[in-house]
């Protein structure tokens, strides 16, 4: 990440990032979708909300894919 000042959103979003990766990798898998618990995994669930609420900041609001 840059130098630039990071929001709490950002934060948030930079730790669940993370977390996905060590998921991903203590699994030995390349992609998500391979998780034995996708669609449900929590630690996937947690990054994708990350997702959204960093680009929401938290004001909720839906978004069209």
């Amino acid at each position: 990440m840059s130098e630039k000042m990071l929001d709490e959103w950002q934060l948030v979003l930079e730790e669940k990032k993370h977390a996905l990766e060590v998921h991903m990798k203590q699994q030995g898998i390349k992609s998500e979708m391979d998780c034995k618990d996708f669609p449900n995994c929590p630690v996937q669930e947690a990054y994708v909300k990350a997702v959204y609420d960093s680009m929401s900041k938290g004001k909720g609001g839906g978004f069209e894919f």
